[in-house]
């Protein structure tokens, strides 16, 4: 949801000093210390108390859920959010630990809206490293709040946050098997702003954001055939992807968000097309010898990767974006499909079957450095966060011996594999797409 307007005022930069030292993030399968931060309701005078609590809040739980920051317990605070206007004691601060202080303060404006102020501090060195001030509608202040989270997310480790998105997912209701309901569905990251985008009566799969976020591709089921649509997130209006003899599936912006790539099944095959926007003649990338699905581009859009079954399991492979110089990637025990390339650029993630359970993994792009980060009974369906550090899937659990009572979650992990969260919706979920940044600060 984004706000109507918001104005970015830097009233004051971020300050070099030697002594304060950026906190430094190692991607291993070892344990990441969080960092120790105090987050003081942020001050408003009158009404805007209660908007101040709650702001200070969701930060708290923005930067605890990313695995690199601990709150420092509010019993233990020095000062409250009045006092703090007047500036930190720095010396009083010191003695719980915390190496960043966080603080606010809420002004009201004209027309319903409100303007923030918020500093971070580096207790240590008694500076502060980062002032801004937000403006925006009243009724938008958690938007607001999951921005500045993204801006301390960012002064802090170096890296862009990822607190200010969206997750489109399938929403599931009623019964296991052919009366399961599947809706469309788009919400913030931790749960709230909760609105469907399809009524039920078609199964859909697989949504996937354009680069724009103003549009997604997904599957849908009408009349027992399968294909591709794209929607406006705007006006909701749904657009069938070209009428193809087969069942369309998988489908993939482009870095560019001017084509589409996704799989046609058709005479027992799939093979891998891509297709302008909006109605463009699809080209066909690999031939239809094998189950050649779930396509993905690279970051830079030279590359894609996807799973086949062309060395008699399903594997992972790359090709160039004209569908030559094809290479297999994956050489591990087991079957891997539904390969994502990292935003950044430098992994690819996966889903694994081995062994009798799935995993979700990543690779670099040469195939290297393989490692496995979750598991269980049924994981699958990996999708990144902009910042290429996080990810997000869907976890079932084993269901009971007569195919009842199993749950199908969504849960983001790091790339450590060590944190790893439930993602708030509010019945069953799967198939999840996670939205670039909506509308962050640098």
């Amino acid at each position: 949801m984004t706000l109507k307007k918001i104005f970015l005022f830097a009233f004051i930069f971020s300050l070099t000093n030697p002594v304060f030292a950026r906190l430094k993030i190692e991607i291993t399968q070892g344990q990441v210390a969080a960092t120790p931060i105090a987050i003081p309701s942020f001050f408003g005078a009158g009404n805007l108390d209660s908007v101040g609590d709650n702001m200070a809040t969701v930060i708290s739980n923005d930067l605890e859920s990313s695995g690199l920051f601990s709150l420092i317990n509010k019993g233990a605070y020095v000062q409250d959010s009045a006092s703090l206007q007047h500036g930190p004691r720095f010396a009083d601060w010191r003695v719980l630990k915390a190496p960043f202080l966080l603080t606010g303060n809420i002004t009201q404006e004209s027309g319903g809206k409100i303007k923030i102020n918020f500093r971070l501090f580096d207790v240590f060195s008694g500076t502060q490293m980062l002032g801004l001030s937000f403006s925006g509608e009243q009724v938008k202040w958690r938007k607001i709040a999951h921005m500045i989270s993204d801006a301390v997310y960012k002064r802090v480790t170096g890296e862009a946050g990822y607190f200010d998105t969206q997750v489109v997912f399938i929403d599931e209701s009623g019964p296991q098997g052919k009366g399961r309901i599947k809706k469309l569905a788009i919400m913030d990251l931790d749960g709230e702003n909760l609105k469907y985008l399809t009524d039920g009566k078609n199964l859909v799969l697989t949504p996937r954001y354009s680069p724009s976020k103003q549009e997604i591709a997904y599957l849908a089921f009408i009349k027992n055939t399968a294909h591709v649509y794209t929607m406006n997130l705007q006006t909701g209006k749904k657009t069938l992807l070209g009428n193809f003899e087969g069942m369309t599936f998988a489908p993939h912006f482009s870095p560019d968000g001017k084509s589409i790539i996704m799989s046609l099944a058709k005479n027992g095959t799939t093979a891998i097309y891509t297709q302008p926007l909006p109605s463009g003649k699809p080209t066909l990338l690999t031939q239809h010898l094998w189950i050649d699905t779930s396509p993905c581009y690279s970051p830079d859009g030279s590359k894609i990767v996807f799973n086949s079954d062309r060395s008699g399991t399903s594997q992972v492979y790359v090709m160039d974006k004209n569908g030559g110089d094809v290479k297999r990637i994956s050489f591990g025990n087991g079957k891997y499909s539904q390969p994502v390339w990292s935003p950044r650029g430098d992994l690819i993630a996966f889903t694994k079957q081995t062994g009798g359970k799935f995993y979700i993994g990543v690779m670099a792009p040469d195939g290297s450095g393989e490692r496995l980060i979750a598991d269980g009974f049924l994981v699958e369906g990996p999708v990144w966060a902009s910042n290429g550090r996080y990810l997000m899937f869907t976890k079932e659990t084993t269901p009971s011996r007569n195919g009842l009572g199993g749950t199908s979650r969504l849960f983001f992990v790091d790339l450590t594999g060590r944190n790893m969260r439930p993602i708030k919706t509010p019945k069953d979920a799967s198939d999840c797409a996670w939205s670039p940044l909506k509308n962050s600060p640098d």
